[in-house]
């Protein structure tokens, strides 16, 4: 049982929560939840040479648009990339507004054990923020030495190929050629983690904090 009806995404870049929770969200939505999700960093300096500045913006539209996320529910914002410390506090006095706004019974944030330094920050100000509502940490094993996979949310495979068909929005980063950037990835490491709790599919998360009223 998914605690509650709003939920609420935090992601330090652009396809983080996807990443990270995709199969997630695709199942969120079909149960009829309000989702609603945020990155705080369009990337463009990390953008592949000769790009628009605003393609990761709208890759990130475009995925939202096939997980099925109203538009009204997506919040962009442009702090540079790899330099989120240096706004921490911009970071949690957004994060805070849209507490107020939301009124979030859910929230996913980056884990704990994350490594990339705008992960961190958005780990540390959202647990900050929501340190008394139901917070997990999402998982991207490419910069984690360490996880707990302590909640395991059951998936068909619908909802890891609605995961994967909002990845391949991001064409930029497909051109990229990573590892994890790969249909054959999502859906092993989908597999996994089903295993690990006897279903056919699943995805893992940090319980941060577990508000059960």
């Amino acid at each position: 049982m998914i605690p509650g009806n709003n939920i609420l995404l935090l992601a330090p870049h652009t396809d983080d929560a996807e990443l990270g929770c995709g199969g997630t969200i695709a199942r969120l939505l079909e149960e009829g939840k309000q989702v609603y999700s945020v990155a705080f960093s369009t990337c463009e300096e990390s953008l592949p040479v000769g790009l628009p500045s605003d393609t990761l913006k709208k890759e990130f539209i475009s995925a939202m648009t096939i997980m099925g996320v109203p538009m009204d529910n997506l919040f962009i914002y442009d702090f540079p990339v790899r330099r989120l410390s240096y706004f921490r506090q911009k970071v949690l006095d957004i994060i805070i507004s849209l507490r107020r706004q939301i009124n979030p019974d859910l929230i996913f944030i980056p884990s704990g054990n994350d490594l990339h330094q705008d992960h961190q920050v958005v780990h540390s100000e959202g647990l900050r923020a929501f340190k008394d509502l139901s917070v997990f940490g999402y998982e991207l094993p490419w910069n984690h030495i360490h996880f707990s996979a302590q909640s395991f949310i059951p998936l068909d495979h619908r909802h890891i190929q609605t995961k994967w068909e909002a990845l391949k929005c991001y064409g930029s980063q497909l051109s990229l050629d990573r590892p994890y950037f790969s249909k054959q990835f999502v859906e092993g490491l989908a597999k996994v983690r089903g295993i690990q709790v006897k279903v056919e599919w699943a995805e893992a998360f940090e319980v941060l904090r577990l508000n059960c009223s």
